[in-house]
Parts: structure tokens; C-alpha cells; sequence
């Protein structure tokens, strides 16, 4: 994560059997495609055990965003994930200031202000 130090970072979390993760991808793109010029990071992180899974899921459904595998699930077991999909808003300094358990198409409009809000903080020196 330290490569993303000064980014606001969207730290998502998704598996190719679940439903939930699959409705949140478009809402992913569209923030990439949206804000990643005011220096936002969308990371989607892959936790199917067997790694085809994931690569068919994403030969299926556009991507635009990074994509990154934990397959040893390091990383959700640190974050003690409860959900599927679990995303985490990482602010500029790199702390975690928001983490959302699921998705529902109708909470995009407010996990984007939250996005923003970030967006619209400084840096820490």
C-alpha cells in the first residue's frame, strides 16, 4: 500500500461466486473512470481460491481498474473481512477511514460523496 501514499485508495475485496461483488464492478469502473485524475485508486483484490476462477470472472466483466490476487487471503484475514464484498476508503496518508460490508446498488451515491470527501482532503506533511 505504501505505493499508494498520497492516493485516496477504493480497497475492495471480492470473489468470483459472489453476486453482490459482480453488481459492484460497474460502480467501480465508473469511479476509476470518474476520479482517477483527481488521484483516486480503485484495487480490487481477489480472494478465490482457485485462481482460475477469478481470471474467468474477469475475462467475462470489463475491468478498468487494478486487480490484484491474495490467494493466501493474508491480507483478509489482517483486515478481519466479514462480508462479501468488504471495501475500505484509505485516505492520502494512508490511513482507513471508511469500510463498507456488501453492496447495494442503492449506497453508490453515498460511497462516492465519501470518495469525494476524501479526494478533497490535503496531504499530511
Amino acid at each position: 500500500m505504501s505505493q499508494y501514499r498520497g492516493k485516496v485508495v477504493y480497497l475492495d475485496f471480492w470473489a468470483s461466486w459472489c453476486g453482490p461483488c459482480l453488481e459492484s464492478f460497474p460502480f467501480m469502473n465508473r469511479l476509476h473512470s470518474q476520479l482517477q485524475d483527481k488521484g483516486l485508486v480503485v484495487l480490487a483484490v481477489n480472494l478465490d481460491e482457485n485462481l482460475e476462477d477469478g481470471a474467468q470472472f474477469l475475462a467475462r466483466h470489463r475491468v478498468d481498474f487494478a486487480v490484484a490476487v491474495d490467494s493466501g487471503q493474508a491480507c483478509a484475514k489482517q483486515l478481519q473481512l466479514k462480508a462479501m464484498p468488504s471495501s475500505y476508503l484509505i485516505d492520502r496518508n494512508g490511513r482507513i477511514r471508511a469500510r463498507h460490508l456488501g453492496f447495494r446498488a442503492g449506497e453508490a451515491e453515498q460511497f462516492s460523496k465519501q470518495v469525494e470527501q476524501l479526494l478533497d482532503e490535503p496531504t499530511a506533511p
